[in-house]
Order: C-alpha cells, then structure tokens, then sequence
C-alpha cells in the first residue's frame, strides 16, 4: 500500500542530515556521510548519490573521482525527518579505502589512554582494536591518482 505523506525534514543548524548507502541486493550497509538540501535534490534528479564534503566543505557526487557511482534506487526518510537511507546500486568499491564498505571492520575492543589526557571527553585519548571482516575491492592508489 502506497501513500502519500509529508514530513518536515530536520536539518540542523548547518543544514546537514546523516545519509546511509544500502546496497539494494545484499541489504549490506555501504557507508554513511551528510547530505545538504541540495545534495538531496540533486540525488533526486539525477539518480546518482550525491553527498556534502564536511572537510572539504563541499558537495560532492559519489564516485566523481574513483568511478565507484552510486546509482539509487530510493531514497528513505526515517520516522524522525533527521536520516535518510539511500538504497543503491554500487559500482566497484564504496569505500575510499578500497574496501566494499566502509564497514569492514568488526571493534573488539575500545581503549581509553588516561595518560594522554586527564579530560573524560577527550575523545582523541580513546582508540580501538579492530579486525578487518570485508573484502578489499580496488587499489585506492589507482583509483585516487
């Protein structure tokens, strides 16, 4: 059963939302990033994911440089307004570390280095242990010349 609903979107202060790529075969989650109003719309239009660049402050279409494109299936809006979950079609790897996901490691542990700082919420004193699960799929090097 289809519907028609609205719902306020809950951008913040800097106009930002948190975006979740899903694989539309595998259901596996790909990656998260921030989507703008515009990188939204764009999305829209075009197919293509499309994503803002919080470090490089700038909106950024998935796979413009490595040619691992996203083409989207849907996007989803949750109950909230405040995240939305695009459901795409991966081309090569999503990650830019050359893994299929940006989820590839499984966290064994978490560490707390108390000597590198007295602030409990320094959070650059806490690292973790990690073992690597997924698939490396391409050669970052290559793909980011």
């Amino acid at each position: 059963m289809n519907e028609s609903s609205e719902v306020a979107l809950a951008f913040d202060d800097t106009e930002l939302l948190p975006a979740i790529a899903q694989d539309t075969d595998t259901g596996d989650v790909l990656m998260l990033a921030y989507v703008t109003p515009e990188a939204v719309e764009k999305t829209l239009e075009t197919g293509f994911a499309h994503y803002y660049s919080r470090s490089r402050d700038e909106l950024w279409k998935k796979g413009g440089t490595s040619g691992h494109v996203q083409r989207v299936a849907d996007v989803r809006v949750d109950c909230d307004g405040d995240t939305f979950l695009y459901r795409v079609e991966q081309e090569g790897g999503a990650c830019h570390t050359g893994y299929e996901s940006c989820f590839y490691r499984t966290l064994d542990s978490v560490n707390r280095d108390e000597k590198e700082s007295t602030d409990p919420t320094d959070a650059s004193a806490v690292t973790a242990e990690t073992t690597v699960v997924g698939e490396r799929v391409f050669d970052p090097d290559e793909a980011y010349e």
